[in-house]
């Protein structure tokens, strides 16, 4: 007891110097204000908030409250007052509400760039179908777009090719209008698609035998794979192609066809909303083995031949144009006058006529082909249209003006001619290089072999494992990053196409895609696409959501995103770590069930909209 004393008696006042000051700091603790910790951190600096509040929001908005998580979430559970409650304690709130659309829009069909009324209004002339054109309207929307009433899960492909909910795409005018035509026909719940067309007296199957009849050399799903369809109706062209492993960008713009696009991707069909007007189609250069027109209402020698000079530039070298069209075979005044004028302009361009026939019906067809080479285009008599000075021409058709004069073609051989790629399927893995690519071929060809490597097994080892989706359900898939088409390429043999989407900002691989026998387009995804709501069953990104939150406002991407999906669609984001904890309170404030696992998350689409209403302003 006298040892403990004495070594009390020797510490007392170093135990009293430290008990002050710890009672010190408490007091200075305490005395501080309450500071809010960032909800995201960045070390290296400081940036703007990654999630501004929302623009003017509505008196009486929805109001969703997300939990977040640091680990893997279990299912949230949803309130009537819009908060999804999970573990965490750290909230994200954003104020949703319904898109206000303008006067004569349907709020359930809304595409913020074909539907800008302000826009179209102040157009000074709508000649060349300026008003079909994109106008995207700044800034961009931050709102969600209603369900149709009665809307379901749409019917599963194979059976969507021939009928679909009548609820899902409620539009009945083009019933009335092509009821003698077999495009569509209403069947109680549903609308059902007998294959038949304008042009397709006899049935599409009929008409496609056809044309391989006349030309051989067409050879479909072997020498010919990848197509564009002009005005496309339905794409009822499109959808029985796919028999003969043919795969069609169906294009058409949003007119009085009421919807024809949005039926085409609601039967599992690959379409676009775009039109041929004073800008360039979202295609690359020499890329489409095949174009069709049947009765597609495009003046091809309108605007000094434009429209038509359109097509040469994304025509394949050795490609065939096949065009189905009264001026081929009826003899009026007004139609012979069509076909002198398109006789002219075809040989001006150096387009070979390879056959011109009338199958069993009378409906005429005439196939022309693109030269393989510059030898004709320099041989001319007359140079009129002139060949394009290659250094004024933009790479990428983004905003890009209509050429006025013939686009030079890429040369592939000692010969100087266009090589064709490989037959399909042997094309879909093989490097094919024309002048589109790097310079330094190798490089790229050890890019492209690297890439489809990497997605094939990460496509086997996760994707179909490890994640959580059920890809039986899945038809109509987007690559927003397509980068070389390795990700789609490595889903072909499953039942489901992809739209590859190469945005404007990442290098041009958009022609390898075509090479390879695949199909996509150019896109900002600071702005919205060109489709209707509600045309994707999944959205698959890989490393693009980084750079796109430097220049883009996420909210808006986020909410075009939400826009396209279906419900019951996917997301599937691969990022880094910190860009995955920032995307994933957004999904999750628009009711999505989310799932992380390291790099990757998963996000699933529900029926889910704010209880505002949609009126129109």
């Amino acid at each position: 007891m006298a040892s403990i004393l004495a070594f009390l008696s020797e510490r007392k006042h170093s135990l009293l110097l430290i008990l002050s000051l710890f009672l010190l700091s408490s007091l200075l603790l305490l005395s501080l204000p309450s500071v809010p910790i960032p909800f995201f951190s960045d070390r290296q600096r400081t940036p703007p908030p990654p999630f501004p509040p929302p623009r003017s929001p509505p008196p009486s908005p929805t109001t969703t409250t997300t939990t977040i998580q640091n680990s893997n979430p279990s299912p949230a559970e949803s309130s009537g007052d819009g908060r999804l409650q999970g573990e965490g304690d750290e909230e994200f709130e954003f104020r949703w509400e319904i898109c206000r659309v303008g006067k004569g829009v349907e709020a359930a069909d809304y595409i913020p760039c074909l539907d800008n009324v302000r826009a179209i209004k102040e157009l000074r002339s709508r000649r060349h179908m300026e008003h079909r054109e994109r106008h995207c309207p700044r800034p961009g929307p931050r709102c969600l777009v209603p369900l149709p009433r009665g809307y379901r899960v749409p019917v599963p492909w194979p059976r969507s090719r021939d009928m679909i909910w009548y609820g899902n795409v409620p539009h009945p005018k083009l019933v009335e209008y092509k009821k003698d035509q077999n495009w569509v026909r209403r069947s109680g719940d549903y609308l059902e698609f007998p294959g038949g067309g304008t042009q397709f007296k006899q049935g599409v199957t009929r008409y496609i035998q056809f044309i391989e009849r006349i030309l051989p050399s067409i050879e479909w799903g072997r020498h010919t794979r990848v197509i564009l369809d002009v005005g496309c109706g339905v794409a009822s062209l499109g959808g029985y192609l796919l028999d003969r492993n043919v795969l069609t960008m169906s294009f058409a713009p949003k007119d009085e066809h009421e919807a024809q696009i949005q039926f085409a991707l609601e039967r599992g069909i690959p379409a676009f909303l775009s039109v041929i007007g004073t800008q360039r189609l979202a295609f690359p250069d020499n890329v489409f083995d095949l174009i069709h027109c049947a009765r597609c209402r495009v003046h091809w020698d309108a605007n000094g031949g434009r429209p038509l000079l359109e097509l040469n530039r994304i025509l394949r070298p050795g490609g065939f144009f096949v065009w189905s069209a009264t001026p081929v075979y009826r003899h009026n005044e007004r139609d012979e006058t069509v076909w002198n004028a398109m006789v002219a302009l075809t040989n001006s361009i150096c387009w070979k006529t390879l056959v011109k026939s009338e199958d069993e019906s009378g409906i005429g067809i005439v196939i022309y082909q693109k030269p393989l080479s510059n030898s004709c285009y320099i041989q001319r008599k007359t140079i009129n249209p002139p060949l394009c000075a290659q250094n004024d021409r933009t790479n990428v058709s983004w905003y890009a003006p209509l050429d006025s004069c013939i686009s030079q073609l890429p040369i592939t051989n000692s010969d100087q001619e266009h090589i064709w790629p490989p037959p399909w399927p042997e094309r879909l893995n093989t490097f094919y290089s024309s002048q589109h690519e790097e310079p330094n071929g190798i490089q790229s060809a050890e890019k492209f072999y690297a890439d489809t490597k990497h997605w094939k097994s990460l496509v086997s080892e996760v994707y179909w494992s490890d994640l959580a989706i059920n890809w039986s359900s899945i038809r109509n898939v987007m690559d927003m990053n397509a980068r070389f088409g390795g990700f789609a390429a490595a889903l072909m043999d499953q039942p489901l196409w992809v739209m590859n989407v190469v945005p404007i900002s990442e290098p041009d691989t958009l022609p390898i895609i075509y090479n390879r026998g695949l199909i996509g387009s150019y896109h900002d995804w600071c702005e919205a696409f060109n489709t209707y709501p509600r045309t994707y069953d999944l959205l698959h990104s890989s490393y693009l959501l980084e750079n796109l939150m430097k220049r883009c406002d996420i909210i808006e991407v986020v909410a075009e995103m939400d826009r396209i999906l279906r419900p019951g669609g996917w997301v599937l984001l691969q990022d880094k770590v910190e860009t995955i904890k920032k995307i994933c309170p957004v999904l999750r404030s628009l009711h999505y069930v989310t799932t992380t696992k390291r790099q990757f998350l998963v996000g699933k689409k529900g029926f889910w909209r704010p209880d505002s209403g949609g009126s129109s302003r």
